[in-house]
């Protein structure tokens, strides 16, 4: 008998610092094992682009675990709730002794991996997690009370703390295994988006290339040649200098450790900040690192639930042409339609232009931000639940450390700031191009009368500030 491991990947497709991976191979001879669930996946509102996306690196990850002699196999199981009896069953087959994953972190997730583990130890057999996705172990960074952190500012201060005296250190790619001999010849034909029923997305897939070779470029690029700008520059929405890693960071062809890695290169892994750049998107990593914990510790936000319990009291305006306009870039306030086209063209938005529409959509139209949540998750090649649910309810005033509810973005002024020349609203509403850089953020301010192919504004920002505050208000 060939006793043997079982790696589940899920959101981690690489076999460099890949933390189960590494165990799994260390501990025996491995078997690689991904399940599709296309029905879960509509569940979880995910995008078809992100979809396209996994399954493309998909297609390279079993190139990179063909060259280990990695047996891979790819097993359809629309819903969650069948993958318990599934692995079971597939892990007594086969001979396997234990099953190595790294842990998801949604509620849902967390469930189907309880429900699995109970399954396995029927069978004297276990489900083994690693941490992988997250700097620190979720849960492990607590307050003097031992309490989890409910403000950035104090969670990332602690995080510091901890990277001064190490930082996490990236795991190597495991060596080339013997060749194993199987029971039978494994699945290890992808399926298309087509076969597996998800429509597929008209955005612009050239723009996000699969591989971990080009994730790792990409990462080197940005810390060569941009990161040292990152402050001064990430918030302009026309300039190319954010390092557009979440994609990569959310599907696990990269991994946190490695970004750490990167940013203390030059400082031969010794915490050592060079420059106001590299400070500036460490805190972005930190960001993320807090949203992975806050998800952890209040299972409620994986249940549509605010953070502030209180603001389940807010009336929401039930007003579906307001968010049609604001779904498809139609509101006649140019930042705001400009970043709804980008996201439908291209499965992606500019940070900062993300905030100005989600403020946008739950302060200016007083629209409930799950309704927003849901579409940018329905859209994003790099929605993640915990990034995507801790922005919307920043922007919202619902959630953990969020902006308080009397500072509301005015969308012009936001306009004017980060898009001075109008460039980027040139780009993606290229029904206002040709006019100049004054009149292109609100092109019927001076003018109420002049003729564009482009809708007038469905709300008024004054009115409707004043519309939020008082809402907000009647819950105090």
């Amino acid at each position: 008998m060939h006793i043997k491991s079982l790696l589940w990947f899920r959101q981690d497709l690489r076999i460099s610092d890949n933390t189960a991976l590494w165990y799994a191979t260390q501990a025996n001879s491995t078997i690689a094992l991904v399940i599709l669930s296309p029905e879960q996946w509509k569940k979880h509102d995910d995008a078809p682009i992100k979809i396209a996306f996994y399954l493309r690196q998909l297609s390279e990850l079993k190139k990179q675990l063909d060259l280990l002699n990695i047996p891979l196999h790819i097993e359809i199981i629309p819903l969650w709730k069948d993958i318990p009896i599934f692995i079971t069953e597939f892990s007594q087959k086969h001979q396997i002794e234990h099953v190595y994953a790294n842990i998801d972190l949604g509620w849902n997730e967390l469930k189907r991996d309880a429900q699995v583990q109970k399954k396995l130890n029927l069978i004297q057999k276990d489900l083994i997690l690693y941490h992988d996705r997250t700097i620190f172990p979720v849960g492990s960074i607590r307050n003097n009370s031992n309490q989890p952190y409910q403000v950035f500012s104090a969670f990332k201060k602690k995080c510091i703390e901890q990277l001064v005296i190490s930082i996490p250190q990236p795991f190597p790619i495991p060596e080339v295994q013997s060749s194993i001999p199987l029971l039978e010849k494994f699945n290890s034909s992808i399926p298309s988006c087509a076969e597996l029923n998800i429509p597929i997305s008209k955005a612009d897939i050239h723009l996000w290339p699969v591989g971990e070779d080009i994730a790792q470029n990409k990462l080197e690029e940005f810390i060569k040649d941009d990161i040292s700008n990152y402050l001064l520059e990430r918030d302009f929405p026309n300039i190319d200098s954010t390092s557009k890693l979440s994609t990569y960071l959310n599907c696990g062809i990269l991994s946190v450790r490695q970004c750490l890695a990167a940013i203390f290169q030059s400082s031969n892994g010794y915490f050592q900040i060079e420059n106001d750049g590299q400070q500036t998107w460490l805190n972005e990593l930190i960001w993320r690192e807090f949203y992975q914990h806050i998800l952890f510790d209040f299972p409620r936000l994986s249940k549509h639930e605010p953070f502030k319990l209180n603001t389940q009291k807010i009336v929401w305006r039930k007003a579906p042409e307001d968010l049609e306009a604001w779904k498809y870039g139609q509101t006649g306030i140019p930042i705001v339609d400009a970043g709804m086209r980008q996201l439908i063209h291209t499965g992606w938005m500019h940070n900062r232009v993300r905030m100005i529409v989600a403020m946008f959509l739950t302060k200016n139209l007083l629209i409930d931000w799950r309704l927003g949540e849901q579409w940018f998750m329905q859209n994003l090649i790099d929605g993640d639940l915990a990034a995507n649910n801790g922005g919307w309810q920043w922007c919202a005033s619902t959630g953990t450390d969020a902006v308080p509810y009397f500072r509301i973005f005015n969308p012009i002024s936001q306009s004017q700031k980060f898009d001075t020349e109008g460039n980027y609203i040139r780009k993606w509403v290229p029904e206002l191009a040709h006019l100049d850089a004054k009149t292109i953020h609100e092109p019927y301010a001076k003018n109420p009368n002049m003729v564009l192919n482009y809708p007038k504004p469905i709300v008024d920002l004054k009115q409707s500030r004043v519309r939020a505050l008082e809402a907000f208000k009647a819950i105090s």
